[in-house]
């Protein structure tokens, strides 16, 4: 794996007793039953929303940007559901660290898998392209009971929890890269393993342009084009869901995209950018919100979260 192991004798200092005790009442809950479990996350949603004031207010200001078609009642009504299924999505995330798969497997149906084997027989790996919808993280360990798949990470600033999340990273995937680390993901598509892909937040690097999403400027990822160029990777879409009945979880799969990459990685941007907006509008409570999507590529342009 790309970051070295600590063990965790080394971080039980005081500075970490909470995240201790979180991480505890965490691992406590998962290995209720899942009904029981995803009630426990609703009410832990419902609890952030009263106590996550400047989250809630950023959700509330992207939900009037991309639904500003709906009555203030309805986003309103939405914005509730979101911190629901944000508190369902914290307990999904300790599932796909501690959860055996043969507890998780009864729970998930899958549809399309033809279209992932499909990409994988050309050999070159399957660039599997989502977005941050809520339960996305244990769609990515769907996949891992599907194919050998490479996790892409990022480190986090908690040394406690980045230790978790390594450990959690190395019981199902068979490789880790960094989410700045383009050689070893190309790497990893060449060793014909599925990624894990999700170009849909507010990026300022190298490859960072400004695209429409839901029709306002967002400074987006069109890294997608050159990965999948240089690698020859298949882009698949997929998209982990929360079925409606409260039983478990739908991972649908769709068709690799056709004639992508264009010379055009703008064009390959606005196309990835629509397929997201379309998935959005189909469950719209489960895209995170509570994320920055619009703040301005540069200086002096209008910030739409400036009184936030």
């Amino acid at each position: 794996m790309a970051d070295q192991p600590v063990p965790l004798y080394r971080l039980l200092a005081p500075r970490h007793w909470l995240t201790w005790l979180g991480l505890g009442l965490l691992r406590v809950v998962v290995m209720l039953p899942h009904r029981s479990r995803m009630k426990i996350g609703r009410t832990l949603g419902r609890l952030a929303f009263r106590l996550a004031g400047r989250r809630r207010r950023i959700a509330a200001r992207n939900l009037q940007i991309c639904f500003g078609q709906l009555s203030p009642e309805e986003r309103q009504a939405l914005l509730r559901r979101h911190f629901e299924s944000l508190g369902m999505g914290l307990v999904e995330t300790g599932v796909c660290w501690w959860v055996p798969d043969a507890r998780i497997r009864p729970l998930l149906q899958i549809e399309g898998r033809d279209h992932l084997d499909a990409a994988l027989a050309r050999g070159k790996g399957a660039l599997m392209l989502t977005g941050h919808f809520n339960p996305v993280y244990l769609g990515g360990r769907f996949l891992t009971m599907l194919a050998p798949v490479t996790a892409i990470y990022r480190p986090h600033e908690n040394l406690l929890l980045n230790e978790i999340m390594r450990r959690g990273r190395e019981a199902s995937a068979k490789r880790a890269v960094s989410k700045h680390d383009v050689r070893g993901l190309v790497g990893a598509l060449r060793a014909n393993h599925a990624i894990w892909y999700a170009p849909d937040q507010n990026y300022r690097g190298k490859y960072g342009i400004v695209v429409p999403f839901f029709s306002t400027p967002a400074p987006t990822n069109s890294a997608t084009s050159r990965i999948a160029r240089i690698s020859g990777a298949a882009v698949v879409p997929f998209f982990p869901e929360r079925r409606e009945d409260g039983s478990g979880y739908r991972l649908t799969i769709r068709p690799a995209l056709d004639d992508f990459p264009s010379d055009d990685p703008i064009s390959d941007t606005l196309r990835i950018n629509a397929l997201l907006e379309q998935r959005v509008n189909e469950t719209p409570a489960d895209y995170l919100w509570i994320h920055r999507r619009f703040k301005p590529a540069e200086a002096g342009q209008p910030d739409p979260y400036a009184d936030i």
